[in-house]
Order: structure tokens, then sequence, then C-alpha cells
């Protein structure tokens, strides 16, 4: 039987640490004045503890796979010329889109295994992260992946509504495993990757998505690309 502390008590990252103090001690100075707000606030702090969550999560062994970075739902799946900062050339690409909403793990998992070889900050809007001009306007740290056979994806930590911070940990030239831990964005938010040239996505509209277990897409796989709308 599986122990339920292992539910409950997920670990958290550290960046959120401060965040659950805030919230902690605002409760408590609330609590002061009238106690049914203390309640509210304990309530609050425990939905920020969750929302900084960081699950251990079972990363497939397959190098050929590109997982998911984010945990949410697929809600676009479209062709589209990547930015031209990521160097990943002027052809099109799928671009498949995960949106966090606020009660998803927002902790950003690397799709594959490789270098990160192009890091790049833009200021910006912050307009739904579900809409499809998020993607050009607003607030996003765009990031390149290299394998070890050259091979090229791109991944765009996008700012959304409410998010109002995109932490990004990691450093052009930095290596990386599939599923590690690379970035996360506060409250709610989008990530887009942008998949190899002929590569076919093995997700679907309005699927759900785990980051660092959830197959994007195969390499291995030559079907032709699939373009979707959004939902």
């Amino acid at each position: 039987m599986s122990n339920p502390l292992k539910i409950v008590a997920v670990p958290m990252h550290p960046e959120g640490l401060k965040f659950v103090a805030i919230f902690a001690v605002i409760s408590v100075a609330l609590g002061f004045l009238w106690m049914p707000l203390f309640w509210v606030g304990l309530v609050l702090t425990v939905w920020c503890y969750y929302f900084f969550r960081n699950p251990v999560r079972s990363v497939p062994q397959n190098d050929d796979l590109i997982l998911s970075p984010a945990d949410g739902i697929v809600n676009l799946i479209t062709t589209v010329v990547p930015p031209a900062d990521m160097g990943l050339g002027d052809e099109e690409r799928v671009r498949v889109s995960v949106f966090m909403n606020v009660f998803n793990c927002h902790v950003n998992r690397a799709p594959m295994a490789g270098e990160f070889t192009n890091i790049t900050y833009h200021k910006g809007k912050f307009v739904n992260a579900s809409l499809d001009k998020a993607s050009e306007h607003n607030e996003r740290n765009s990031l390149t992946i290299t394998n070890a056979d050259g091979l090229k994806i791109g991944v765009i930590q996008i700012a959304g509504l409410v998010a109002r911070r995109i932490v990004c940990f990691t450093s052009v030239g930095a290596q990386t495993e599939a599923g590690v831990v690379f970035g996360l964005i506060r409250f709610g938010s989008r990530l887009d990757v942008f998949l190899p040239v002929g590569v076919q996505p093995k997700v679907v509209l309005g699927q759900n998505a785990v980051a660092g277990e959830t197959a994007l897409a195969d390499l291995s796989d030559p079907t032709p690309n699939y373009v979707g709308k959004r939902i």
C-alpha cells in the first residue's frame, strides 16, 4: 500500500519558500484581527505550497522521445516559423503548446537531453497565455536545446494574465537530461515546444500533459506533421 504522506506532502521547490513564508505571516496577522481570516489565510498558504510543488517524476528512458516541459492542457498544435533568435531556421515547425492554470505544478522540465545552446529573454505584455498571440506579445524566455546528434528543439516559457515572473535556472552551454528541472513560471502560464521538421506530435488538443512523463513526439516516427487548431 502506498504511503498517503507521499501524496499529501509533495516536495516543494526552494523558489516557493519565501512566498509560503509571506502567506503564513499574513495569515497569523489576520488571525489577530479576526480568527476566521486566519483559516482563510491558512488555506491560501497551503495552496501556495501546493503551487510550488516539485513532485518526483518517472522519466521515460528513451532518447527518441520529446517530453512535455510542463503540467497542463495541450491547447494549441500548429505549424509556424520559430522566432529567428532561437537559431532553428526559417522553415515551419510544429509548435505544441501546454497551458498551465493556477492549480497545475509550475516546475518546468527539459523535453530532451542535450545542451542549452541559446537562451533569450523578451519583455512583453501579460495577456491570456491560452491565446495564440501570447507567443509573440507576452513576456517570454526562449531556449534552444541541441542533442548529441545535433538535433535542435525550441522551448519557450510564456508569462500569462496572472503570471508575473519567469524563472530560469540554467544557462547557455549547460548540459541537461530529459526531465530535469530548468525553470518555472509563477501563477499561471504556458510552455511552447517547437518540434523538429517532419516529426509527428503524439498528443491531441485537450489532452492532459505531465511534465517529464508525457511524450509530445517521437523522433523515430517518420509520419507527416499534424496541424491542429486552437481549442
